[in-house]
């Protein structure tokens, strides 16, 4: 088992995309580690084909990455729009209703009384939407935020490793 299986906790779903990409970075990261050395030289031999090809596959698989996170963007716009005109809709028939009990005489107390309450509700329930909405999104912004930070880390640890100086068979660290 790798470092990177390890230290990712089992409750966590990889979203089948991101499960894509990280195997490619997996499939680059083991094509480096394992590629053999140049003799006499510190220099490895990597099939260019194959890791242009990786390359390719994990450029073509980030744009969609990129549009799933602006794709929750705007539905997360959507859906505060929504529950506001909710709200707005809340409202306008807590006042209308407002303004028909006002109309009658005998009941015009109780009807303020309950038109104002049905505002309140109305109003803390559309709060209490939108928060949830924004908390939702802004969850989901992150997690996809964490997923994008661990790849780039990954890749760039990745290249590091391409760019380590790597021992020479036969030096004298290897006879220990």
């Amino acid at each position: 088992m790798s470092d990177q299986e390890q230290q990712q906790p089992e409750a966590v779903q990889v979203p089948p995309r991101l499960g894509e990409l990280l195997e490619l970075v997996d499939e680059l990261v083991m094509a480096v580690e394992g590629a053999r050395t140049v003799p006499l030289s510190n220099n490895v031999m990597l099939d260019r084909a194959k890791l242009i090809d990786m390359l390719y596959r994990l450029r073509d698989e980030l744009p969609d990455e990129l549009r799933a996170a602006r794709w929750m963007v705007r539905e997360r716009e959507s859906f505060v729009a929504r529950t506001n005109e909710t709200a707005r809709d809340m409202l306008d028939r807590a006042r209308e209703r407002s303004d028909e009990l006002v109309g009658e005489s005998y009941i015009v107390r109780e009807a303020v009384e309950e038109a104002n309450a049905l505002v309140r509700r109305a109003e803390a329930e559309a709060t209490r939407v939108r928060l949830e909405s924004e908390d939702y999104s802004e969850k989901t912004l992150a997690e996809t935020e964490g997923v994008l930070a661990d790849l780039l880390s990954q890749v760039r640890h990745s290249r590091a490793e391409l760019h380590q100086t790597r021992p020479r068979y036969g030096s004298p660290e290897d006879d220990g």
